[in-house]
């Protein structure tokens, strides 16, 4: 009789604070709207056939069957058949977690070996267990997304962060930088929202939580601090004032002053 026993380690931590959104098949058969887009969760994707282009950060990648592609939440992406054969692949949702790659980007592409194409067989079990809908089902991708996790770590040997608003928070850091270099320029949402790539709804949402204010009104607050350092250092006129710190009308600025500062602009000049 032989008998080998391994002793179980300190499995440390794991992914298990990640939750699986949805699972897709996708095939690109000409009817397919290719437009950059963002989605508030990471996805996984991985190409069963055909080949195609994978644009993120304004790059485009060439995919092939066995392609494997990480994109972290918020970032602008989109995909594209090429070729005779269309595009097919399998994509996955998930919310709570966001991977680290080298050089602060936002995505990762590589292609499965032999090793790595177990990949595959995650992928493609959670897409059947989702489709047959049987008892459990929703159990047991969870279960499949834990561990594909982790086999994507041992693979590839990068880190991930269970973080869901990493992402989201450094855009809204970038925002305050942008207005607070361009805050004598038109600013709209609309503007601020393409520089972000967030919907502008959901992007006062955001910036609201993570920094206690809508972005026009973070905005205003930048300008007026501006105008009070010309009311203090200057004998510019208020309306001069309004207009170099980006106040579309006297009349707009002195409503804003006024309710920043508990004072009017010119009183606010007299007792400095």
């Amino acid at each position: 009789m032989s008998n080998e026993r391994f002793e179980m380690k300190d499995p440390g931590s794991t992914a298990q604070d990640s939750k699986l959104l949805y699972v897709t098949y996708s095939k690109f058969e000409n009817d397919w709207s290719s437009l950059l887009h963002i989605h508030q969760f990471t996805e996984l994707f991985y190409v069963i056939g055909g080949n195609g282009l994978f644009q993120v950060d304004n790059t485009d990648h060439t995919i092939s069957k066995n392609d494997f592609v990480i994109v972290n939440s918020g970032t602008a992406h989109t995909e594209k058949s090429i070729g005779n054969v269309p595009l097919e692949y399998i994509s996955v949702g998930v919310e709570n977690i966001s991977f680290s790659f080298e050089g602060n980007k936002e995505h990762l592409i590589f292609h499965c070996d032999s090793k790595q194409q177990d990949l595959l067989f995650y992928m493609n079990t959670m897409l059947l267990e989702l489709e047959n809908n049987e008892k459990e089902s929703d159990r047991i991708c969870q279960d499949l997304l834990d561990v594909l996790i982790l086999k994507l770590i041992r693979r590839t040997d990068f880190a991930f962060d269970v973080s869901p608003s990493t992402k989201i928070s450094r855009e809204c850091v970038k925002l305050k930088r942008y207005m607070d270099s361009n805050y004598t320029t038109e600013i709209t949402l609309d503007k601020l929202a393409d520089i972000s790539h967030l919907n502008k709804y959901y992007l006062v949402h955001v910036f609201n939580k993570y920094c206690g204010c809508s972005p026009i009104n973070y905005l205003c607050k930048v300008r007026i601090k501006a105008s009070q350092e010309l009311l203090r250092s200057t004998d510019y006129s208020i309306s001069d004032i309004a207009q170099c710190t980006g106040f579309s009308s006297q009349s707009y600025f002195a409503q804003f002053f006024l309710k920043y500062t508990g004072v009017s602009a010119s009183e606010y000049r007299k007792t400095q």
